[in-house]
Parts: structure tokens; sequence; C-alpha cells
């Protein structure tokens, strides 16, 4: 088979730097009926250590410290965009404007308008872009989706959804750029209920209006220095400073009538302070003929009822297995887990077979537009007291009312 050479660029070497080099090299082992082969070409980080990391290590053909000579060089056809969230959306207009399809992390804008002038500047550039809702792209989530396609669940009637962490339950963890607002936007509003507001719009169908509270647990942590350490950074006895966005907030939303679940009501919550769960990443879909849920903690699991009477009343323990969107592609059988690279690994394989002229499943930044005004929406709910609508967005890949 012939394969097509595809030059990958990257900007930031971090964890999330490493995620996406691992799914570029993993994808033509995983998909080898693509015939699509990344080429590492070069990465950019202000660290030196981590630019030589990613050309000694993983295996860039060269690093650099400006992320511009990244965009500049003629052999890169796509780019990731892992940096920290205040530089998203400078660097993405950045791409769109060098004519570069990228990928590139969540929220792709610190605010539901600086989003759009992404969106505008991609849609210009007739560049294709990816986001990092990594999360829809579990196995078992993709069955669940087909189930409310389906109609199996019958009439979608309510959803219920937490988004809680415990990366920042320690009141001593360092004051990093995730609680300032200049640099992070919302608190956990953009960091986790983004993604859970991007998981209903794809299983259930864009939202259409939002009631939220949020709060604030610790209003002041201990100062860190710029690009000394992160979040997960305990400072004893350090110069205390305000946090300025917030650590919890809570939800009620409903659903458009365009929605596949059209007319559903539901609560979406988040925190990023709870002592407890570590990555407790939860969905539950009710219809008038079934239900289902998900816990990121068991992502290899879905909990099925189908039956209102009878001896399989309840749920059932389904495991994820061949039929489940693309596990088979990782794993022989059920019981074999996948893990959170290999949703990675799924969401390079849908940005580069849009990239290479094929269907578009991939979320994009039409997605991300939609997610961030569910989060503006929440933000507006909180201050005003009121119910507030969610400008719809076109182009997004939310499930939809068949026909």
């Amino acid at each position: 088979m012939e394969q097509k050479t595809i030059g990958v660029g990257l900007i930031s070497v971090g964890w999330m730097g490493k995620v996406h080099t691992r799914a570029y090299t993993s994808l033509p082992i995983v998909y080898p009926e693509l015939g699509i082969k990344p080429r590492l070409i070069i990465a950019a980080d202000t660290s030196p250590d981590r630019a030589g990391y990613a050309r000694d290590v993983l295996g860039f053909e060269s690093s650099t410290m400006d992320y511009q000579e990244v965009l500049a060089h003629p052999d890169v056809d796509v780019v990731s965009i892992c940096a920290p969230n205040f530089l998203h959306a400078e660097m993405g207009k950045a791409a769109a404007a060098a004519g570069k399809a990228f990928w590139i992390e969540k929220p792709v804008g610190r605010s539901a308008d600086e989003t759009l002038s992404v969106v505008e500047a991609a849609d210009a550039a007739g560049v294709e872009t990816a986001v990092g809702f990594n999360y829809r792209n579990t196995p078992a989530i993709e069955y669940a989706r087909q189930l409310v396609a389906d109609g199996a669940l019958g009439r979608i009637t309510n959803v219920r959804g937490a988004f809680f962490a415990d990366y920042s339950s320690e009141p001593k963890g360092a004051l990093s750029w995730r609680f300032i607002r200049e640099l992070a936007g919302t608190g956990v509003l953009g960091d986790l209920m983004g993604h859970l507001a991007d998981l209903a719009h794809y299983i259930v169908g864009p939202i259409s209006e939002v009631s939220a509270l949020t709060s604030t647990v610790y209003t002041e942590r201990p100062k860190l220095s710029v690009g000394q350490g992160t979040h997960f950074a305990v400072i004893e006895n350090g110069e205390m400073a305000p946090v300025e966005n917030e650590d919890y907030a809570a939800l009620l939303v409903r659903f458009g009538q365009d929605a596949a679940g059209a007319g559903a009501v539901g609560t979406l919550e988040a925190s990023r302070v709870a002592v407890g769960p570590r990555a407790q990443y939860s969905i539950e879909i009710y219809g008038t003929e079934g239900s289902v849920r998900w816990d990121f903690e068991r992502m290899n699991e879905l909990e099925v009822a189908l039956d209102r009477s009878g001896p399989t009343v309840g749920y059932t323990r389904v495991m994820a297995g061949a039929g489940f969107g693309d596990f088979a592609k990782f794993q022989p059988g059920a019981g074999t887990s996948m893990g959170y690279d290999d949703l990675k690994v799924i969401e390079a394989k849908k940005f580069l077979i849009a990239y290479t002229g094929g269907e578009s499943l991939n979320a994009d930044v039409h997605d991300a537009l939609l997610a961030n005004r569910v989060v503006q929406a929440a933000e507006d709910s909180s201050n005003s007291g009121r119910w507030e609508p969610v400008q719809a967005v076109e182009g997004t890949t939310s499930a939809r009312q068949a026909g």
C-alpha cells in the first residue's frame, strides 16, 4: 500500500505534547489500512531541556524555542498545539494564518469570544482543525451515542453528568496559571465543564439554555513563580495570593429541539477540589425505554438498562469489546482494557482522515465554540441568577434528530 506521509509540528513538549507524539507514532501501527504515516518534523518549547527532549527522545528531526519556526517550516503539514490555555487562541490563529491544519487542546480560547476568533481564522483559511475532547472517543461512549441515535432508550428525558477531580483539593497547592483569570479564563468551568458539555452534546445534542451557580472553595493559594512547578506543587508557608476563578460549578441545562434528545433536561456538575474522586468523569442518560451510565474511572464498562420488568430489570454491566467504537483496533477482546492514550490515537486518526479529505468525524473548533458558549452562559447565569441562552453554532458534531 502506498503511504501518505504527513509532516507533523509540535508546540509545547509537556505531558500533552508527549501524548500527541505517541498518538502520531502509534497511528500507522493501529490503523495500517489508512496508509497514513506521520513524520515528526519539528517541535518547539520555551525550555531548552524540553526542546532537546523532543529531538533526542521523542524523535523529532529538529527542535526550536520559537513556535513560529514550527509554523514556517515548509515540511510541516499539521501542528499540535499543547501549550497552556492562555496561548491557545494566539497559536491557533497563527497556525491558520500560516495555512497549517492544527490539533489543539481545549479550551481553544479563554472565553467564547476568543474561541470565536479562532473559528473565524480557521474557517477563513480553510484549514482542518481538531480539538482535544478525548472522552467522546471512548468506545463505550460511542456505543451509548449509537443507542440514543437508534432510539433504544426511547425519548431522552434527562441527563446527569459529573466531572469531579482532586487535582486542586490540597489547600496549599500552588497558585499556578490555572487559578489566574488573565491566563486561564474560567476555572473548573473551562477545564472540566467544557469536556462535560461536549460529551453531552456528542451523545444527546446541543444544550440551548443554562442556569448555574459557582463557588470558589479555596479563595487563596501560595504563589508560584512562573515556569517553576505546576498546580500539583505543595508550598508550605508561602506568600498567599487570590484565586481568581471558580473551583466548583453546577448547571441545570435544557437541550434544544433539534437535539437527538430534543427537549431533555439535566444537571451537570464539575469540581477540581473534590476529595476522593481522582478522575470521576461520569454521565448518565435516561429515556422512556432505558438508560445508560458511564464513568471514566471504569472507562471500558457501560451500564445499560433496557427492561422494565422480568429477570433482567435494572442495570447490566457491559464490557466494551468488538462493535464498540474502535475497541477492536486496540484489544482482541472484552476485558482487556484500553487506556487514556488510546483515546488520543483515535483522535489523531479522526483528525488526519479529515485532513486527507476523508469523512469529518473529529471534534473541531466549532464543537469547542459550542462548549465554550455553554461555559459562558453558565458564568453569565451565575452572575445574573437567571436562565441564560446558549447561542447555537453551525457545523458541530452534536447528536441531532434523525432527518
